[in-house]
């Protein structure tokens, strides 16, 4: 069978097994999440052998050191799956969830009830833990889904497939309510992005180039954000411990994440006091300061930023530093410059911070917290499958929730319309 059969038959099979996912009850899919935890703690052993065919295959290939971590699976780390599996269990199921009912005059009771969206295709790299979270994620909020891992991790992901699929069979749910694309072949990716009648809705999770391509090709809808370039600011109106506080743990706390600040603005009416302070806070974790003038005047040491520099995700321990008039000055920059993930104000001023959530256009707005809080967990969703920085459907973390929409329910006593 060639890939697009191949890919075809998936999509075929999806398609069926989500209609019989959409009428599972709640009971039963947590059913499933519980036996594939105990799934994969049994399989522990075979788990580690495969992944270590990865390892060995990537260490050949020169992978580097980042990447082998984040390919490796470990006892502590396929315990941590297993867990994730019986969190994901613990939640509210969304599904059948009605609400805003309310009569017409007509005498119609009309509502909405929030349905699954069908089939979802994940693409993604390296992390094998990936294929056990979305997996559950998707079945729990009744969705069929059709996993594409990287080439890397192809044994740890087929194995990691047999756990869930032993699972669901045991459970008495759809095998093909969860596939594993089980070809390396790349074209899989461009046949799963294509298949609108098969297909509704596909999340990339990856680095730039792979989401820049799914979403300049794919004919289906695509919940993704490019970059995670998050602004902090400081407002004249700021308590400056708690500022120094923020702005260090917003780029410290970890280098490699799309929520960590990439940019740090600074009202000019306190730049003087905050800037030395946060310098001297930076140096001891060896980050890179970059500046524009302003702040260059203020801290003699700093590597003068270009415009490229407000523009960049750097994922290291890199910060661009602007010092602007007041808060106009600030929200202009993060419209232009901002990617839409994540922005804080860091204010004592209730009218400015106000201001701040009411127009600064980002998925998550935030005053007097770090930007490193933009995170499923954290949002109390139990788990997510990726942050959305688009203005339609899910927008910010997407949980459970944001993995299904609302449909408009009637119910009416023989009405008709006159």
């Amino acid at each position: 069978m060639d890939v697009k059969q191949y890919m075809q038959t998936l999509g075929q099979q999806a398609r069926i097994a989500s209609r019989a996912l959409s009428r599972a009850s709640t009971d039963a899919k947590n059913h499933g999440l519980q036996i594939i935890a105990t799934e994969l703690r049994s399989a522990a052993d075979i788990l580690k052998q495969q992944n270590a065919l990865d390892l060995k295959a990537g260490k050949g290939k020169g992978l580097d050191a980042a990447l082998l971590d984040r390919l490796e699976l470990t006892d502590a780390r396929i315990e941590g799956m297993a867990e994730g599996l019986e969190q994901i269990a613990a939640l509210p199921d969304p599904v059948g969830e009605i609400s805003n009912m309310n009569f017409r005059p007509s005498g119609i009771q009309l509502g909405q009830m929030r349905v699954p969206l069908g089939v979802i295709g994940i693409i993604y790299e390296s992390r094998p833990n990936v294929t056990a979270d979305a997996a559950a994620l998707c079945l729990k909020s009744g969705n069929a889904t059709i996993l594409r891992g990287g080439s890397e991790a192809i044994h740890s992901n087929q194995a990691i497939a047999a756990c869930i699929h032993r699972g669901l069979d045991l459970a008495g749910l759809p095998s093909t309510a969860v596939q594993v694309v089980e070809t390396t072949d790349r074209e899989a990716v461009g046949q799963l992005i294509t298949m609108p009648e098969y297909v509704d809705v596909i999340v990339p999770r990856g680095g730039k180039g792979l989401i820049e391509r799914i979403s300049n090709d794919a004919r289906v809808p695509v919940i993704k954000h490019l970059d995670g370039i998050c602004h902090v600011y400081i407002d004249a109106g700021a308590d400056l411990d708690m500022a120094e506080d923020i702005a260090f743990n917003a780029k410290c706390h970890r280098y490699g994440v799309c929520n960590a600040m990439e940019t740090l603005l600074v009202d000019s009416a306190i730049a003087e006091q905050i800037l030395p302070r946060l310098a001297a806070r930076y140096a001891t974790e060896s980050v890179e300061l970059r500046g524009c003038e302003r702040t260059r005047a203020i801290l003699k040491d700093v590597i003068s930023a270009t415009e490229q520099d407000w523009d960049t995700e750097y994922l290291a321990p890199i910060l661009s530093i602007r010092v602007v008039d007041g808060i106009d000055a600030a929200m202009d920059h993060i419209h232009q410059h901002s990617s839409g993930h994540t922005e804080t104000i860091v204010t004592e001023d209730y009218a400015r911070a106000r201001r701040f959530l009411a127009e600064v256009d980002s998925s998550s707005v935030m005053v007097n917290a770090s930007t490193r809080f933009a995170d499923g967990f954290e949002y109390g969703l139990g788990a997510e499958i990726g942050i959305s920085t688009d203005k339609i459907h899910a927008r910010g973390p997407v949980g459970l929730e944001g993995l299904t929409s609302q449909k408009w329910i009637v119910l009416g006593s023989g009405q008709i319309r006159e």
